[in-house]
């Protein structure tokens, strides 16, 4: 009996349609879980909403003839990318229930109270962290340390945690775009062919007024701040912290130790565990009366106590049993256990938007944006439109970083425009809009560590904000758009009209 050989697949290009359900059942289903549940949607519903989108992504690629182990292979891949980031987040959990038990982030708050002015606040707070994001080039370690203490700062002085978070991560955001340091700014010049420093050049012409409109922003909003600071801070609750903490500089030393490492380029996840594990061991030596409090097993040897304070901080938390509710609240945080929502909302989204690209979807709804770009504003509007717009459906700055440079770059070189006008561009739009996202990995990281919504800090992300409305606005003037011979036979090597077997 001869064998009937395996009926070929046909693979059918997707349609417009087929582009556009996934992205509709996004907003709708993302929507609808916010509706419902207001801040708290991030605490499942909205990652049910997303893990719905990459189901109907799945029935739309099998309909197309798409195989189940195709679906398999590209979540796979988008699980991959973010392996990186799920340990980092593991990492800061850990830091956070360790730095609090040691006494770091109740130092950091105590003499920020005694230090900083409260009109002045916001401003320094956006200040301290673009010094630190600069020199370490990394908006999630920035704002995992420094920024945490900050936000804690701010609720003990009545202050807005909202506003604090936005300056935090507006600040934050200034190095990761800026800094030789940081990965992404690297990888925004490698992926467009430019010289770190001459893409560091162009960035200036945004990074400057975005920053300097963020400045002043703060100023204002921390204008009226004094009434609120001379009625809530005593030296009283300064002296909560003496009773329940040693406070001493040596508590500041994880924090030394963490900007070290990072400076010296140690990977991020060992940066942050290393710096973790030594607050930890200070823990034992410099706060073994908060150790005991958390550990509230009075018959054990104090090695022991010490031994399992460490081990459950970095697990689920450190716990503050002081019996004053303020504190309680400000110190109880921490732990891996507190970053298990956010991995499982970035796997989600990030598995999403790895599908709605290798099935050809982006590509169908990018193209016609491509072709309407015919001035030199459109184009850069159309660049802009695809980094924001990724960062939305794909969950993640990496790709929104790495896509519009492959779709677009060949496009500039046609059009004349040298190839820092695109790494500016995805840098402004890319890198700089993600954590106004909730369930992009960067929104929903900055939401966990700060403790505050990503919609509420939103509107005071103002650097966030204002970076791409710049590059826009480049865009339409001409201003510093520098433009190179036009390459007449320049292949359309990452064009958006390559066909899947170029891809």
């Amino acid at each position: 009996m001869a064998l009937v050989p395996p009926k070929k697949r046909v693979i059918k290009s997707p349609s417009y349609i087929d582009a556009f359900i996934p992205l509709f059942s996004l907003v709708f289903l993302v929507g609808a879980s916010v509706a419902l549940f207001g801040l708290q949607a991030a605490n499942g519903p909205m990652q049910v909403a997303i893990i719905l989108c990459t189901m109907i992504v799945s029935v739309i690629v099998l309909k197309n003839g798409y195989s189940w182990e195709d679906i398999a292979q590209s979540s796979q891949k988008g699980i991959s990318t973010v392996v990186g980031a799920i340990f980092i987040l593991l990492a800061v959990g850990a830091l956070i229930g360790t730095w609090n038990m040691s006494g770091t982030i109740p130092t950091l708050v105590y003499y920020g109270i005694i230090l900083i002015t409260p009109g002045w606040f916001f401003p320094i707070s956006f200040i301290i962290c673009v010094i630190i994001s600069m020199s370490i080039g990394s908006s999630w370690t920035t704002a995992g340390t420094i920024g945490v203490g900050l936000v804690g700062l701010s609720n003990m002085i009545g202050l807005s945690p909202e506003i604090t978070a936005g300056a935090v991560i507006s600040g934050a955001y200034v190095g990761d775009k800026i800094s030789p340091l940081s990965e992404s700014t690297v990888l925004a010049a490698q992926l467009n062919g430019v010289e770190l420093y001459s893409h560091i050049r162009a960035q200036l012409w945004t990074t400057i007024p975005a920053a300097l409109s963020a400045l002043i922003a703060f100023l204002l909003l921390g204008i009226n701040q004094q009434a609120s600071f001379d009625s809530l801070v005593t030296q009283a609750e300064l002296a909560r912290f003496d009773q329940l903490f040693h406070i001493t500089p040596w508590n500041l030393l994880p924090l030394v130790f963490l900007l070290l490492l990072s400076v010296r380029k140690v990977p991020a996840p060992l940066a942050i565990m290393s710096a973790a594990l030594l607050a930890g061991v200070m823990a034992a030596f410099l706060q073994p009366q908060a150790i005991a409090r958390f550990i509230a097993e009075p018959d054990i040897a104090a090695p022991l106590a010490a031994t399992k304070g460490i081990w459950l901080a970095m697990a689920t938390g450190f716990q503050e049993n002081s019996g004053i509710p303020q504190m309680d609240a400000l110190l109880s945080r921490g732990g891996m256990d507190s970053m298990l929502l956010t991995i499982w909302l970035i796997i989600g989204a990030v598995t999403f938007g790895i599908m709605v690209d290798d099935f050809g979807l982006l590509d169908k709804l990018v193209t016609p944006i491509l072709l309407r770009a015919r001035t030199v504003g459109r184009l850069f509007f159309s660049v802009v439109a695809t980094a924001i717009g990724l960062n939305i459906t794909a969950g993640d700055q990496y790709i929104a970083l790495l896509l519009p440079s492959k779709l677009f770059r060949s496009e500039f070189a046609k059009r004349g425009l040298a190839p820092e006008n695109l790494s500016r561009i995805v840098s402004d739009a890319g890198i700089v809009t993600s954590p106004l996202i909730p369930w992009n990995s960067c929104g929903a990281y900055m939401a966990a560590v700060l403790g505050v919504s990503t919609m509420t800090y939103m509107p005071f992300a103002v650097f966030n904000i204002a970076a791409p409305i710049f590059t826009l606005l480049l865009g339409i003037t001409g201003f510093k758009i520098r433009r190179i011979p036009i390459e007449r036979d320049q292949p359309d090597k990452g064009s958006v009209a390559m066909t899947k077997e170029q891809h």
